[in-house]
């Protein structure tokens, strides 16, 4: 029963409320309050914080928390090994990934993984903003840049440019900017990454560096879409080499500025904070990493 406690703790977390806890695991609201009651008076303990309208874990919450996901994992795994053989990956692994790469990568790895894996089941949550890998119980989260959580436990798939490009439409029609400065005389579709604008590009390096802050007539946070707009000839984009590398090299997207390209950006695979996670989350880090590289030509 304690265990079973746990795991609905791990779940109240991550819903954010007893009733939203309520209905993920099918129990009544009172059932709810009443095994946490159970599991806090277990340790002697408050878990959360609560308010009249949301929970907030209080720091014994929040070490059970990062301790159950660790406990949860090997729990299931060695439940696993024993029901279905030491080689079998079963469960289920929650993945978030920004928008045009899972779309047109990710989204191709996880296929081929469960062809191999029936026995896994995804859920795949596309979004360029920020993500709680830990509050929104994801597994692991793919991200481009520096990680500022310093909790969660990275690991690096590659460093790729962002590329400064626009379809032969729009440059037959406005002409091709030579310089960033020049980018201010143009259309420059923007993107939102969650609360950030990305309206201001950098270029070069060390004392070569500079920042140029751009306008357009459009702003989506929407990878995908920023890049069909472009390829439409609706203006110039900044987007990474991953996800333009196709359009690049069938001419649909043309590469520009490149003497004054900036430093590649870092992409990594976040995991949640603990101590260990499920063999079918590692197998899956695995096979990103290596579809992704391959993707690249790295």
């Amino acid at each position: 029963m304690l265990i079973d406690n746990i795991r609905l703790f791990q779940v109240i977390a991550e819903k954010g409320t007893l009733v939203a806890a309520a209905r993920e695991t099918g129990l009544s609201a009172t059932t709810v309050s009443e095994r946490l009651a159970a599991l806090e008076a277990h340790y002697g303990v408050v878990l959360f914080n609560r308010t009249t309208r949301s929970l907030s874990l209080t720091e014994e919450g929040r070490t059970l928390l990062d301790g159950a996901k660790s406990v949860l994992a090997e729990i299931e795994d060695l439940d696993t090994r024993i029901r279905h053989g030491a080689d079998t990956l079963s469960g289920p692994i929650r993945i978030s990934a920004p928008v045009d790469l899972g779309r047109s990568i990710v989204s191709d790895i996880v296929e081929r993984f469960k062809q191999d894996h029936p026995a896994i089941s995804v859920e795949l949550s596309l979004s360029d903003g920020y993500v709680n890998v830990v509050g929104q119980g994801f597994d692991l989260a793919l991200r481009f840049g520096a990680i500022t959580d310093s909790s969660l436990r990275t690991r690096s798939i590659g460093l790729y440019r962002r590329i400064v490009c626009a379809a032969r439409s729009y440059l037959e029609q406005h002409g091709t900017p030579q310089t960033p400065q020049e980018l201010a005389q143009h259309n420059c579709l923007i993107m939102r990454f969650g609360a950030n604008l990305d309206n201001v590009w950098r270029f070069g390096n060390g004392a070569s560096a500079q920042e140029v802050t751009i306008r357009g007539d459009k702003v989506v946070n929407d990878g995908y879409l920023v890049r069909r707009w472009a390829l439409a000839g609706h203006g110039i984009i900044l987007k990474s080499e991953l996800d333009v590398r196709q359009d690049l090299a069938t001419g649909r997207l043309v590469a520009l500025l490149e003497d004054f390209a900036a430093a590649p950006n870092p992409l990594q695979i976040m995991f949640p904070p603990g101590r260990a996670q499920p063999r079918r989350v590692g197998a899956l880090a695995d096979a990103i990493r290596a579809g992704i590289r391959s993707a690249a030509g790295d």
